[in-house]
């Protein structure tokens, strides 16, 4: 989906497109029931995941009132009226566990949402991040390396855009973002990997 097609507001954070498709495959919500949208912004992740994905149910979570109200007026514009907004600070008392996760925010609780994360995740369940900053992206990495989690990936997403320039045209670089992901370790591999373990000792 093109940016563009998104309701816009003043220093609303949005996923971009190019992010938001990577992480969209990462989190590999075609057999998914459940999905949890953390820090959801414009609503981007959530809205296009719903829209490809028509019976797959939607939390979107969100701490700022701006953002709210910009992500339900998306809503409405798109129809996506299976994505269900909750209102609060990750991480957040929830009764359900999920098979997919996205963190686009963490809100300065990179670690405890990480482990909350980890948490509302069935077994085998997908935790897909994006990062700016790289100091985040460095503590997330380090922070699951000793978790029980598999599959463990990192990218570098660096995307310019074609922008004329005089007579020409050039790519004008954005940003790099950074992009994490990641399987919960289903209860069979976590019994493999200590009797493996136990083997070698």
């Amino acid at each position: 989906m093109k940016d563009e097609l998104f309701l816009r507001g003043h220093r609303i954070p949005m996923t971009k497109e190019v992010v938001r498709a990577l992480a969209l495959e990462r989190l590999e919500l075609e057999n998914a029931c459940r999905f949890i949208d953390v820090g959801a912004g414009t609503g981007s992740v959530s809205i296009e995941a719903a829209l490809r994905y028509p019976t797959l149910d939607i939390l979107a979570i969100e701490r700022k009132e701006e953002a709210l109200l910009l992500l339900a007026e998306n809503v409405r514009h798109f129809g996506c009226h299976r994505v269900r907004i909750q209102s609060g600070v990750a991480p957040v008392p929830l009764d359900n566990t999920a098979d997919a996760i996205f963190i686009g925010g963490t809100g300065g609780s990179l670690t405890e949402i990480i482990d909350w994360a980890l948490v509302h995740l069935n077994s085998g369940g997908r935790l897909v991040m994006t990062f700016i900053l790289l100091e985040n992206f460095t503590q997330a990495l380090s922070h699951l390396k000793s978790c029980q989690v598999a599959v463990l990936d990192g990218r570098e997403i660096q995307v310019g855009e074609l922008t004329a320039l005089g007579q020409g045209h050039y790519f004008k670089p954005n940003n790099p973002t950074y992009l994490l992901s990641c399987q919960k370790e289903s209860e069979q591999g976590i019994l493999a990997r200590e009797a493996l373990v136990r083997g070698a000792g």
